[in-house]
């Protein structure tokens, strides 16, 4: 085992993800970045989920994990006056993150720090809950699936945004040609099916249903051409897998993807990315105002 290697399981841990990975946005915001200058879809993965929203003029909002609030800061222009949207993260440090990050918006935002395995709500509090890229950090997913089965009113809705199994592989080809670990860095659980730390487009559903009826995926077409190294490599370096990577290796990395960007103009990264819309008990169908 390479020196500074992380079991899977540490990769979930909550002591782990608020003091490394999000403790505050740093890193968080360097892998945002490489999608920002690089993704094939120009529309937005903000703004594409907003639209997805089909909520009463007059709604309540939990979003569970909202990091530095760039899904409310990217539809700024679009979020109903009457909405009441509570933003939550376990990590405080993401906390004082997002009221920075949305001081001017002038909007009633409320913010509290909240596990999504302990929701700190009355029952039936919300007409939707919001957990974008967020599911797969939970230690204990089915406990919180139940939390928020609880805090959703009935015929509210849950959105969950998560990945496929083989998002952005070409990225992990590269950095597994360096250290052969690093599929397990990435949470590839091929080497192990039976982990429960993973969240998948292909499976997700299936988790959803012991809750939630209907529900409904939604795919998101994207893919990134990158031309630049130093975004793809601060990307690397932002996640867990950096544990694994000496200067050497980094300078290798480097080299690799320099290497790959002069030889063919860029390198091509495939994603796979979606979002789950589940609904408590039934669906609604009274006065919906779609705000996308």
């Amino acid at each position: 085992m390479e020196k500074g290697f992380l079991k899977l399981s540490e990769l979930f841990n909550q002591h782990y993800l608020l003091t490394n990975q999000y403790n505050n946005a740093q890193k968080l915001e360097a892998r945002i970045q490489l999608h920002q200058l690089f993704s094939t879809n120009r529309y937005g993965w903000f703004r594409w989920v907003f639209d997805h929203f089909a909520l009463p003029p007059q709604s309540s909002l939990l979003e569970l994990g909202c990091g530095p609030g760039y899904l409310w800061s990217r539809n700024a222009d679009r979020i109903p006056e009457q909405w009441q949207i509570t933003l939550s993260d376990f990590s405080p440090g993401m906390l004082q993150e997002v009221q920075q990050n949305l001081r001017d918006m002038h909007r009633p935002f409320t913010f509290q720090q909240i596990d999504a395995q302990s929701i700190p709500f009355e029952n039936g509090s919300f007409d939707a809950v919001i957990a974008n890229h967020m599911l797969y950090h939970v230690p204990d997913r089915a406990k919180a699936l139940a939390e928020i089965h609880r805090v959703l009113k009935p015929g509210g809705v849950f959105y969950a945004a998560t990945n496929g199994r083989h998002n952005m592989r070409e990225l992990k080809e590269i950095t597994a040609r360096l250290v052969p670990s690093a599929a397990t860095m990435w949470g590839d659980v091929s080497q192990d099916q039976t982990q429960p730390y993973h969240f998948y487009l292909e499976t997700g559903d299936a988790e959803l249903a012991s809750w939630f009826s209907p529900v409904t995926i939604h795919h998101y077409e994207d893919a990134l051409v990158v031309t630049e190294a130093q975004p793809l490599i601060a990307y690397i370096l932002s996640a867990p897998i950096a544990a694994l990577f000496n200067d050497e290796l980094i300078q290798q990395a480097v080299d690799i993807v320099q290497r790959e960007i002069d030889e063919k103009g860029a390198i091509h990264i495939s994603k796979a990315m979606g979002l789950f819309e589940a609904y408590s008990a039934f669906k609604l169908t009274y006065g919906c105002v779609k705000t996308g």
